[in-house]
């Protein structure tokens, strides 16, 4: 036998004959392995807890709990390692009920030094093929996922630009019935009709937001056409508290309280303010979406001379643990059928990266989510770095 893989077993001989556990782990350290001891079931599964082992080789006839009642508590708890049981008598059911139980191997006493060493190497054999076994498949799954992301990656390419084109279309015409009325409105005649400033102020609205959806169209493209980010010196508070308002009646609707926090010294941050006011836009939707009625949203700013934090805080149903690394899946969503796409956080997560930041989610269920984005500040040159202007 390997003598280096000998030296990789580790060993619990387990039996309430003190004179037999000397004998055998004598004869197991001329082999290179160092065994454990106990004297009963009880201090096995507690030696176990602390130090667990490969390979435990114990005896069925103890006092106390027995050998197969010891096993149950060992295939349980600890479900890598492998029991070789070991009886003075030749009680055929105490062996049928072991090996049904998950034992490696029935052995009677007394047993041959090479014979037992030779079933304690094949169990741990045993062992490592199940790891691989378990890595290999680990494995296969991740690829499997990667391929079905990439699958579907490549059709949201080709949904974002027809989705790009049909909205496109609409806004054409919104935009130029907009520039119709803003041209009447110059009108002479018109200057003193009643609720002017009104008027003007909703077709301002109508203009910013028709630029604001071509900017999320040009968005959905930016993997097909590349397109440039637009730096701007951004005052991070009006531009949060901006969006934030842009969620008022939803909000009061569902009696929502929403919280901004801002550090006292907020300084301006080099950034393109449409990706942010997207990224904004999509996590305060979600968040409005998951937080009950009479609940809260915080939203803080915090700022460093490396950029920007801003933390979205609900006090929501919370995200499942199995979910937290799914939820930035195209295409997956737990919302009820219709009203949502899948798409929301990974269009989040891909824009946010893009610029160079991080978007992390922390969750317990009952509690609440908190999405945080760390926003580098970017200059003038469009590097990192200070650029921070105070």
């Amino acid at each position: 036998m390997d003598p280096a893989i000998l030296k990789q077993i580790n060993i619990l001989l387990v039996d309430d004959e003190t004179q037999y556990l000397n004998i055998l782990t004598k004869r197991l350290l001329k082999r290179g392995i160092q065994p454990l001891q106990a004297s009963d079931g009880e201090t096995c599964l507690a030696m176990l807890a602390k130090h667990p082992v490969d390979v435990v080789v114990m005896d069925v006839m103890m006092p106390g709990m027995s050998g197969i009642d010891a096993l149950f508590r060992i295939k349980k708890h600890h479900h890598e390692t492998e029991v070789i049981l070991l009886t003075g008598n030749a009680n055929t059911q105490d062996g049928v009920k072991g090996i049904k139980s998950g034992a490696f191997d029935y052995l009677n006493k007394p047993v041959e030094f090479d014979h037992l060493l030779g079933k304690i190497v094949q169990a741990y054999e045993k062992i490592i093929s199940d790891r691989q076994q378990k890595a290999a498949e680990e494995y296969k799954a991740r690829i499997e996922q990667q391929m079905i992301a990439t699958e579907r990656l490549a059709a949201l390419g080709t949904l974002a630009a027809g989705v790009a084109h049909e909205i496109n279309n609409p806004l054409a015409i919104i935009n130029e019935s907009a520039g119709y009325l803003r041209a009447v409105m110059q009108k002479r005649e018109l200057a003193e009709i009643p609720y002017r400033t009104s008027f003007d102020k909703a077709l301002e609205k109508i203009e910013n937001s028709v630029k604001r959806a071509r900017t999320i169209t040009h968005q959905l493209l930016s993997d097909i056409g590349k397109n440039e980010r637009v730096l701007a010196e951004i005052d991070m508070e009006a531009l949060v508290k901006e969006t934030v308002q842009l969620f008022g009646r939803d909000a009061e609707r569902k009696g929502i309280r929403v919280n901004l926090e801002a550090d006292r010294d907020m300084r301006t941050l080099w950034a393109d303010p449409n990706q942010i006011r997207q990224v904004l836009i999509n996590l305060l939707n979600n968040a409005i979406h998951a937080t009950d009625k009479e609940g809260k949203i915080t939203v803080r700013i915090q700022s460093k001379d490396t950029g920007a934090t801003i933390d979205i805080i609900d006090s929501g149903a919370g995200i499942p643990k199995e979910n937290l690394d799914r939820i930035f899946e195209p295409f997956f969503s737990t919302k009820s059928p219709g009203e949502g796409t899948g798409l929301g956080l990974f269009v989040t997560r891909d824009i946010v990266e893009k610029f160079g930041g991080k978007l992390m989610v922390e969750s317990e269920l009952g509690k609440g989510s908190r999405f945080r984005v760390h926003i580098p500040n970017q200059n003038r040159f469009g590097g990192g770095g200070p650029g921070l202007q105070s």
